[in-house]
């Protein structure tokens, strides 16, 4: 009886998903269209998850298979000191692939969303057209298997950071953005952000001072020779805060970048190094992005005149690679109508704008 009543209810519900079904057919395929034709709408044709680069180390002695928990790791290997990239190819692909690196203290999260909850630069690009390769370097995020031993520090630097990255003046507890600030400064938000702060099992230093750009611009460059293989395009480069070292250094390494687009980078190289004779010779256009409260920043923060002389050496980079014949631009945001932007401008609230800006500017400059 019980059997007989669930065969009846699986038969009606059955029927009533098919009525369901006949109705939307008929009605509802205008909205299915619309739904395909949405410029909102992002369709992904494939994603994946590859490594690139790095080395793989050997010990002394021979491995025992019947003593694997032996504890010195005798005969063992370990692959360490690669990059992690999570890809994403859009349905109408028809830009070049961006491969994006980030900062100290980041990871590849920083542009996949923002801290109150909107689409990152990796989706914004993904409409437009571009395929993009989001990147933990090496001893960061996903790629922390390392050759080194490093220090996770518990030190509370929050706060530090905070104003490293011209957010504003913390006080009392409080963060206190400055006039006309773009960063979402809820609580929640301020929190995400927060959150997002990633270790490197690489160092010792809780200022980066041991960052091994060797290292991680011999990955970035595996990565762009890959997307290349895969794509046969050569990729543009999107680099953020020390990420940009890497940048540089990377295209020393490979013929295949077809333009960096540096994000508030600790410095430019000086016109003697090689970075800078390799992105003339390559013939490889680059723009930098500086945002607000440089100029009029608080003179009471060090981080201040850090940023302002940071600048000139983009300014000075520019200069001299114009003077090359080379193609070379400092986007100065606040010059450019575009004001209240932190070092995160990717995560600030006009996010989208400066993207915007920036895919302009790749077409008007990339082929």
């Amino acid at each position: 009886m019980n059997s007989r009543k669930i065969k009846l209810f699986t038969t009606a519900a059955i029927a009533t998903i098919l009525l369901a079904a006949c109705s939307a057919n008929s009605t509802g395929n205008s909205t299915a269209r619309s739904a395909n034709t949405d410029s909102n709408v992002l369709r992904i044709a494939d994603q994946g998850i590859f490594s690139a680069g790095g080395t793989v180390t050997t010990s002394e002695g021979t491995f025992d298979p019947a003593n694997q928990w032996e504890e010195t790791g005798a005969g063992q290997t370990s692959h360490v000191d690669h990059a992690n990239v999570l890809y994403q190819v859009p349905e109408d692909e028809t830009e070049a692939p961006m491969i994006f690196l980030h900062g100290y203290g980041q990871s590849r999260m920083g542009w996949q969303t923002t801290p109150d909850g909107r689409d990152g630069w990796s989706d914004y690009f993904l409409k437009k057209g571009h395929s993009v390769y989001l990147v933990d370097q090496p001893r960061r995020g996903e790629a922390g298997q390392t050759s080194v031993e490093g220090t996770i520090s518990t030190k509370t630097l929050d706060q530090r950071w905070y104003t490293q990255f011209r957010i504003g003046r913390w006080e009392n507890g409080q963060s206190k953005v400055y006039d006309n600030s773009q960063f979402p400064n809820d609580e929640e938000s301020l929190n995400q952000f927060f959150r997002q702060m990633t270790p490197d099992t690489g160092m010792q230093s809780d200022m980066g001072a041991d960052y091994d750009n060797e290292v991680v611009s011999r990955a970035l460059a595996e990565t762009i020779d890959e997307v290349y293989k895969r794509t046969g395009k050569k990729a543009i480069v999107v680099t953020h805060s020390q990420g940009g070292v890497a940048g540089w250094t990377a295209a020393r390494y490979t013929d295949n970048i077809g333009a960096i687009i540096a994000i508030e980078p600790g410095g430019a190289p000086s016109t003697d190094s090689d970075e800078f004779k390799a992105i003339v010779e390559k013939n490889i256009p680059v723009t930098f992005y500086y945002g607000d409260y440089i100029d009029n920043g608080d003179a009471d923060i060090q981080a201040t005149g850090m940023w302002q002389a940071m600048r000139q050496t983009a300014y000075d980079f520019a200069e001299a690679i114009e003077k090359e014949g080379g193609n070379a631009s400092v986007v100065d945001l606040p010059k450019e109508g575009i004001e209240g932007n932190t070092h995160f401008m990717f995560q600030d609230k006009n996010s989208d704008e400066i993207a915007a800006h920036i895919e302009d500017w790749l077409k008007e400059n990339v082929k």
